[in-house]
């Protein structure tokens, strides 16, 4: 636990030292859903129904700007060895670092989440499932973000590599996400999607810092 919060306090320095990077996240995720009604035309009812999907597509793309980085500068300058060495559980690492990537990226994106919706003119009724979905959905988009980046580490055009691999592991996410608002706005409740978000949550907690701390060492021990 005291590795885990370490690796996660030294991650939140460093990521606050780099506002800029941060910054760049939000601005392309407002930036992209704001190109959507100069490309499918300003219609009130178009715009809210696909409201939902743009707020969820580009908060995913802006997710992944920098996911290609999560590991990167530790590799680089061999930090990465060093906490591979450490007695704390490499999988614990993956964790605190995937951790301080939500805290970092994905708490900004579901602030501005509710201000692009009432733009994009969002059903009041898809607010809350919104937020919720994107709560226990992004977190997702991170620990499977960090598979990505512990599986394309080292190699060239890493960033392209990280969408690939990462794009079909939060093709669900997505659905669910999406599905969650249509169905609170269309009247059959969010619930359902809510929780099969969740399970996906459940399940990626364990799993994907397992996978991923695998793939570091693969990674460093063919360095």
């Amino acid at each position: 636990m005291s590795a885990f919060v370490a690796v996660l306090a030294r991650d939140l320095r460093l990521g606050l030292r780099h506002g800029a990077d941060l910054a760049m996240v939000v601005i392309f995720f407002v930036l992209a859903a704001l190109l959507f009604p100069f490309g499918v035309g300003p219609e009130a009812n178009l715009l809210a129904r696909i409201a939902a999907g743009v707020v969820w597509v580009t908060a995913l793309l802006a997710a992944m700007l920098s996911l290609d980085r999560l590991f990167h500068a530790d590799y680089e300058d061999g930090s990465l060895d060093q906490l591979a060495l450490s007695p704390a559980p490499l999988a614990v690492i993956v964790l605190a670092k995937a951790t301080a990537h939500w805290l970092t990226t994905g708490l900004p994106l579901i602030a501005v989440a509710p201000a692009l919706g009432l733009m994009l003119r969002l059903d009041p009724a898809g607010f809350a499932p919104l937020l919720l979905a994107m709560l226990v959905g992004t977190p997702c988009l991170s620990l499977f973000g960090a598979i990505g980046a512990a599986l394309t580490l080292g190699a060239r055009r890493g960033g392209a590599l990280v969408a690939l691999v990462v794009l079909p592991l939060v093709l669900p996410v997505l659905i669910f996400g999406v599905g969650a608002v249509e169905a609170e706005v269309t009247g059959l409740g969010a619930q359902p999607h809510l929780l099969v978000l969740g399970a996906l949550l459940a399940a990626a907690l364990p799993l994907a810092p397992l996978a991923a701390a695998l793939a570091l060492r693969q990674a460093l021990e063919s360095a």
